[in-house]
Order: structure tokens, then sequence, then C-alpha cells
């Protein structure tokens, strides 16, 4: 069987983020599992300015180079795992943004969240937050993981994973194993 190209979205674009070491862990969890090819893409290189296309994204006549090369990555992805920042009960704008540049390349794919925050909420709120955008654009949500950055920090850039966030990440895989499986014909 082929391995499910898995993107490993760091959402936050910030100097100073946790979200590129946890993203780090999610993506060496991944790495382990045979059914994933894993590609960590990081929103700060990707560099999209605010949306900027003339077209609606629904045409999918994308004039910018940024557009075209956004497209191109995730089109060869075949599933996602977003670890994003809870920023003021919500998800950062620069995941929005990333969202909003795209229409037919997200559709049908199986998404998993991660949401961190210093606080006790664990980006439960951010994770609720994207739920609606991910629908409509027809990505497929199938599980989540909180992290909270005061329990559990990122100390000289090593996020060190503890067991229930391996065993969270573990059986998050799982489920877009599962949802991948189910799903995958709707996009041919």
């Amino acid at each position: 069987m082929t391995p499910i190209h898995l993107h490993v979205v760091i959402c936050s674009t910030r100097p100073g983020r946790s979200g590129d070491a946890i993203a780090v862990a999610v993506a060496d969890i991944a790495r382990r599992d045979t059914r994933f090819q894993v590609e960590l893409v990081d929103l700060a290189e990707v560099n999209l300015p605010l949306f900027d296309e003339a077209t609606h994204p629904m045409r999918g006549q994308y004039a910018e180079e940024h557009t075209l090369r956004w497209a191109q990555i995730v089109a060869r992805g075949d599933a996602f795992v977003f670890v994003m920042p809870e920023y003021n009960h919500s998800y950062n704008a620069a995941l929005k943004n990333a969202l909003d540049y795209l229409h037919a390349e997200w559709r049908y794919k199986p998404v998993g969240l991660v949401g961190y925050g210093a606080g006790m909420s664990m980006g439960a709120r951010a994770i609720m937050a994207i739920k609606p955008v991910l629908s409509a654009l027809k990505l497929i949500h199938t599980a989540d993981v909180g992290v909270s950055t005061m329990m559990t920090p990122v100390v000289d850039g090593v996020f060190t994973p503890s067991e229930p966030f391996t065993l969270a990440t573990t059986a998050m895989l799982d489920e877009i194993d599962k949802t991948h499986q189910a799903i995958h014909p709707l996009r041919a």
C-alpha cells in the first residue's frame, strides 16, 4: 500500500514560537509509522501575504507565484496535521490566511488538530474555532490533541512529548489513516 503523504503544518509564524518544536515531535511520531510519508510544512517559510488573488479560489485560477507554490504543496498532501497556537480564544491569522488561499486542493482530505497554548485550555478554543472553516473547505476533521505549554514546556527549542501526548498523537494518526482510506475515493 502506498504511504499517506502527511503534511505536519507549523501554523505559527511568530519569532519565539513553540509550534515548531511541537510539530517536530508530531512528525517524529508519525515517521515511526510506516503508513505515513511525512513532510514538515512551515507557514513562516511559505510566507504568504494577506490573500491577494484577483479571483475567488473556487475557480482555481491562481495568478501569483506564492499561490501557485502553496497550491502545489497542499495538492501533494493526502492528509494534514495542523499544529496551531491559541491566540485570544481562537486560532491564528496565518493559518486562516493559508486556508483561504485555496479551495479544491483541500477537499476530502483528513486533518488532525494539535492545539497548544500557555493556559489550561491546551488550545481547545482554537480547535473549536477552526472546525466550521474546515467543514466549509470539505477538510475532514479526525481528532484533536491538546498541549499546555505550561505543563509540558518547550525547553531550549525542544518539546519532549509526554506519554499521554504520544498516545493521543498515535490515536490521531490512526483516525487519519482510517478516514483517508474511507474518503480517498471521493478525491478521484
